[in-house]
């Protein structure tokens, strides 16, 4: 399978929300939408859900949004992962693939060190090398996939030290050398505004605005002077300001309403996307450039081969990406340049996050341990970093728990004992493992 990459024209998407299991009914129901995009690790290729067979049926479009590809990691694309996206896109029947210019893990072979998983995505260094990967990465991704793929901007809460491009450059490199599609965020653009101090206009007077595949819109949080992009609150004003903002420069295709938890009543929603709907009927781009607004100038990076060998980029990535993501979950010391601050509060946010993921997929945790869950689990996660996924991540807590002989109340522990039997598929560990495990985890910690 070979996907030639090149911008052409975009699908016409118009506007869409995000299709979660928790609101499909809600989605099918709201009138107006042109499409959804599904989460594209939630969706089996073999066994669709109905509802997103029944919108199918109408006529709505459905994008698969990828989560865990990690692009933006020092890695090449894994084959695997890259033949589940094709899958589910051709059951789809969907016009375009997405995922994101990110890194959600490090260490390995590489490194020649463990594994780590960060289970979020994790800004990329706007340097060179990043970039001579990122490139490599995102056609290795065009050749396997069996339609067109676009890449999204993500929010972040920290800086990588001794950038050499801004955002807006950045996004202007990747499309010139691969012909990449963009998926633009305009929340994650204001997040990066608030915690980064970057101008989301600059970013959009820089980026090629006609490689956008279409537009993200979320809400988000401030919380001590840090904008949380939750995707779990309303869209505020400064959001659409942005969107407003992009309309001014493009038409896009298409533009999407992103809601992953606490899921408000039919009804917000529907206003929420009645406001982003007012929000394009704003200026379009010919009023803009009748101020005088002249276009960004494109760089030249497409006709240039690339001058160094990607190996060598991809050794010097992996060994920046796992000091930093070491230090976010496993307590390592902070990479010299890093804010120590700014990466306690991104530490604390994926602790947080790895915590309320494993208890929606494993929700037996939390009633099993009541109120005492939450702080378990971050005493937990302080130096046992995530090596797989949340499902291997919930038995691994649970198994550190009965090791120490937790929790204190018998029947509770009992009741662990078989949950975590159940699905381990075999005994609990006795006390000669227990005491070993104890004392390696102890070396390990000095």
């Amino acid at each position: 399978m070979s996907h030639t990459p090149q911008l052409g024209n975009p699908a016409e998407l118009g506007i869409g929300i995000g299709w979660r299991p928790e609101i499909a009914e809600a989605v099918e129901a709201l009138p107006g939408i042109d499409w959804v995009e599904a989460v594209a690790e939630n969706v089996c290729a073999d066994h669709l859900p109905d509802s997103l067979l029944r919108l199918r049926a109408r006529g709505v479009t459905v994008v698969p949004h990828g989560v865990s590809l990690g692009l933006g990691g020092a890695e090449r694309p894994d084959a695997r992962r890259l033949a589940d996206l094709a899958e589910r896109a051709e059951a789809l029947g969907s016009p375009l693939i997405t995922e994101h210019i990110a890194f959600v893990r490090a260490g390995g072979p590489l490194t020649a060190s463990p594994a780590l998983q960060a289970g979020h995505l994790l800004p990329v260094p706007r340097t060179k090398d990043a970039l001579r990967v990122l490139c490599e990465n995102v056609r290795i991704a065009q050749d396997s996939l069996p339609v067109p793929l676009a890449v999204e901007n993500i929010a972040a809460l920290i800086n990588w030290p001794d950038e050499e491009m801004t955002e807006g450059q950045f996004l202007a490199e990747l499309v010139d050398r691969t012909g990449v599609r963009l998926l633009i965020d305009v929340a994650n653009l204001h997040t990066n505004h608030v915690n980064r101090g970057e101008d989301p206009a600059k970013a959009l007077d820089e980026l090629p605005v006609e490689a956008i595949a279409y537009v993200h819109v979320a809400g988000g949080m401030e919380r001590d002077g840090v904008w949380h992009d939750t995707h779990a609150h309303p869209v505020t004003a400064p959001v659409l300001d942005v969107l407003a903002e992009l309309r001014s420069r493009v038409s896009p295709p298409g533009v999407l309403l992103e809601r992953d938890d606490n899921f408000p009543p039919p009804a917000e929603l529907a206003a929420e996307l009645m406001t982003i709907r007012e929000t394009l009927r704003g200026p379009g781009p010919t009023s803009v450039r009748n101020k005088g607004v002249a276009p960004t100038p494109r760089s030249s990076a497409q006709a240039q081969p690339e001058e160094q060998p990607t190996d060598r980029a991809r050794e010097r990535l992996a060994l920046a990406q796992v000091a930093l993501l070491s230090a976010l979950v496993a307590g390592t010391p902070a990479p010299e340049g890093f804010d120590s601050r700014r990466l306690g509060v991104q530490s604390r946010a994926l602790a947080g996050k790895r915590a309320e993921v494993v208890a929606k997929v494993a929700p037996e945790l939390p009633g099993i341990l009541g109120g005492g869950y939450r702080a378990a689990f971050l005493a937990y996660a302080k130096s046992r970093p995530m090596h797989a996924g949340y499902r291997r991540d919930a038995l691994d807590f649970a198994e550190h728990l009965l090791i120490a002989d937790l929790p204190e109340d018998a029947a509770a522990r009992r009741e662990l004992t078989r949950w975590w039997r159940d699905r381990a598929g075999a005994r609990p560990p006795g006390r000669a493992t227990r005491i070993a495990r104890v004392a390696r985890s102890v070396l390990v910690g000095r």
